[in-house]
Parts: C-alpha cells; structure tokens; sequence
C-alpha cells in the first residue's frame, strides 16, 4: 500500500508513481491523440464540413452521455471502495481476534505462551498468503505439531492452523489445564479466525459482474472515439489534448476500481495485509513473552 502525506499537494500533483494509473494508459493516451488529431483534419481540411446543426446536436447527445457515465463511474468506484473497506474491517478484527486470544491465553494457561505465540501469527500470515494463491514457508514458524514444509498452496493453510489450534486447546481441556467453560470462552476468538478468512474469500471469490465491467469498458470506448466528431468545431485541434484528458479521467477511475476490488494483492492501493500481520506477530509476543 502506498503510504503518502495528503497534505503534500506539490509532490501529488507532480510526481508519477509506479501506481499512477497515468503510467498503464500512457500508450492508449498517445493513441487516443493521434486519432482525435486525424478526425479534426479530415473533418477541417479534407471534408471541410460545417458546424451544422447535426454536429451542434452530436455535441448535446454527448453532453447527456457525459452525465450517464459518470452516474456509471461512481457507482463502480463506491462499490470497489466498498470492498476495500470491507476487506479492511475485517482485517482489523482479526488483529482484534488475536490479540484478544492471545491475553485469555495469557491468563488461563501461561504455560503455553510460547505455543500461542508462534501459532496465533502464524495464521494470520496463513491468511494472507492464502488470499494471495501463495505459499512462504519462511514466514511461518514451526511448533511441535506444525510443520511448514509439509503444506503447499494448494492446501487451506489457514484451516489447518485453527485445527491445530483447536486441538491443542481440547488437549489442554483434557490434561485439566482448561475447564470446559474457559474451551468455550477460547472458542469464540478462534471462530472469529475462520470467519475473517471466509468473508475475505467471499470478496475475493465474487468480483464484479462480467457483464457490468464489459458494458462499462465498451461505453468509455465507444464515448470517447465519438469525441472528436462533436468537439472538433467548437475546439479545433484542441480537441486532441481535450479529448486525451477525458480519457484519461474516465479510464483511470476503471483502473482504480479494478484495482481495489480484490484488496488483497500486492498491488500499490491493496491493503498491507503483510504489514498487518507483522503488527499481530509483534503485538502478540509482547503480550506472551
């Protein structure tokens, strides 16, 4: 995620990140130009067509269109950001979730810290490699009854982690150390596990529908190539930046919400799930140490 200081205008403005949607539609820009340029010679210089009423009516058709897209364009975008949020707020309840189990634990069983120390973060990074499609064993720390190594992507790593936990808590249960109303008490935290990585694949598994973002791409398309027609004689050949810039505004609002949609990549403006769990993994020893 992009960590930046909002109030610094100057360095918004005028420098180009490597998220800058400006850099991924640099050649559509160019392209856009180039074509905008050719329709307002031929229509000037080869056809010499007048500013009749039929282009004078072509300018109001877009005008309209102009209000109808941009209605499209806030929907997708607070949608996007819906998710986005979303995925954040769940995120904040597993930090929540784990430290929360990491004091109970602190308190019923102090013996078993250094188990829960290890575990408790390990399913947090679980997790978010999980949402990823990958697999770091480097990341995870190994317990007795906890191999890294022996899990791939293909396996539901996070699952497999609240089942180790699980079991070592009814272990515990059993050896006396936990009465069965402090199992239950412990329970409710790790089902807040299983719940966070379940709504996280719920947005990540349901993206927007196909037929939406198509209908939307092809609107932007078809709006801006019809530009030049209905502007050229108002503006001239200022019509080719004019018409540049709309493009540029239009699509990079589609790129965005792309982009937020799915907040657990590793995208510039996806959430820092990494920098998130290295947060439970220092929260949660400072709690067990």
């Amino acid at each position: 995620m992009v960590k930046y200081n909002p109030r610094d205008w100057f360095l918004l403005i005028f420098k180009f990140h490597k998220a800058d949607t400006f850099r991924t539609l640099f050649p559509l820009i160019i392209s856009i130009g180039l074509y905008s340029g050719l329709v307002a010679w031929l229509e000037m210089e080869v056809w010499k067509l007048s500013d009749t009423s039929h282009v004078k009516n072509l300018s109001l058709i877009h005008s309209a269109l102009g209000m109808v897209i941009s209605m499209l364009l806030v929907f997708r975008t607070n949608t996007a950001y819906e998710r986005w949020w979303e995925g954040r707020k769940i995120w904040g309840s597993l930090v929540n979730s784990s430290r929360n189990l990491a004091m109970k634990i602190r308190s019923l069983v102090p013996s078993e810290s250094q188990y829960f120390a290890a575990m408790i973060p390990n399913y947090a990074f679980a997790m978010k490699n999980h949402l990823r499609g990958e697999h770091y064993k480097t990341e995870l720390e190994e317990t007795v009854d906890f191999n890294p190594a022996e899990y791939t992507v293909a396996d539901h790593v996070p699952n497999k982690i609240a089942l180790r936990l699980m079991e070592r808590m009814e272990q515990l249960r059993k050896e006396g150390k936990l009465l069965p109303e402090h199992l239950l008490f412990l329970q409710a935290e790790l089902n807040n596990f299983t719940d966070a990585v379940g709504a996280c694949e719920r947005i990540r598994k349901t993206p927007i529908p196909f037929s939406y973002s198509v209908f939307l791409k092809k609107f932007i398309f078809l709006y801006v190539m019809t530009l030049p027609f209905g502007f050229v004689f108002s503006l001239g050949y200022w019509v080719i930046p004019v018409v540049s810039i709309i493009f540029y505004v239009l699509a990079s609002l589609e790129l965005i919400a792309e982009e937020i949609e799915d907040p657990f990549g590793s995208d510039a403006n996806d959430l820092p799930t990494e920098e998130i769990a290295l947060g439970i993994r220092v929260s949660i020893r400072q709690l067990l140490d």
